[in-house]
């Protein structure tokens, strides 16, 4: 398994984890974000001039087109997590997971959702999530 990009629908939250680490506290497992898929975006680029190479006393004429570049919504670059930490403890388990957005969505995303009564631990305080009616 690998650390992915998961997006809770309504909240402007995105949490890193290993989603069947993060399901486990879930009633409503979370699906990462690149399963919904690699797309193809074109931009169209204005026309300019260059050189051929360095020192060209001339410049050449680069009309303008479309270019087409991929877009990867799960996408990470190197081995860093991005965002803030926080840790789940359910009394059972405690796991530790990444997020970027700001704790209130985290909070309210939580609230919505748990299993279990678990407590959140982010780098201000602790809060008791009670087991959600869903």
């Amino acid at each position: 398994m690998t650390i992915q990009k998961l997006s809770p629908d309504g909240f402007e939250l995105d949490i890193w984890a290993e989603p069947a680490n993060i399901n486990y506290f879930l009633n409503t497992d979370l699906v990462p974000a690149a399963v919904a898929g690699v797309i193809n975006t074109q931009a169209t680029v204005k026309s300019f001039t260059r050189r051929q190479y360095p020192g060209d006393p001339t410049t050449i004429n680069v009309s303008g087109h479309t270019r087409t570049y991929m877009v990867d919504p799960g996408r990470k670059v190197g081995n860093a997590l991005p965002g803030s930490p926080f840790i789940l403890d359910d009394g059972t388990e405690k796991r530790q997971f990444t997020f970027t957005g700001n704790v209130i969505d985290l909070h309210a995303f939580l609230a919505s959702d748990v299993k279990e009564e678990t407590k959140l631990y982010t780098t201000g305080a602790r809060y008791v999530i009670p087991k959600s009616s869903t």
